[in-house]
């Protein structure tokens, strides 16, 4: 079974500057409010859409909280057949601690 790997913050931050995808998701709400630059909001609304039309080839960071909820949500990927998932551990609570100048609002 395909698995996906937990990385740290500082990990996420050198996949994303390479070409990493990054999806968070946390509720709508709080997304809005901030999130890391360049990150797709994912819900049910748009989960099937992203899968049907992203590379599954390329590098796909899930990003939740506090990085519990991420680990089920990059299995579900992992089993989907993307090659290379991670879970960011910390989530965005720990990101916007080491990197307050990179959140952004919508």
């Amino acid at each position: 079974m395909p698995a996906f790997k937990r990385i740290s913050p500082q990990q996420a931050q050198e996949l994303i500057s390479t070409g990493g995808q990054l999806v968070d998701i946390r509720d709508e709400q709080s997304y809005q409010m901030a999130h890391i630059p360049n990150s797709v909001h994912l819900g049910n609304h748009n989960l099937q859409a992203f899968v049907d039309s992203t590379d599954p080839e390329k590098a796909l960071i899930v990003v939740c909280y506090h990085g519990n909820s991420s680990q089920s949500a990059a299995q579900y990927f992992a089993d989907q057949n993307f090659s290379e998932v991670y879970s960011m551990d910390g989530g965005f609570e720990l990101w916007r601690q080491i990197y307050p100048d990179q959140n952004e609002s919508t």
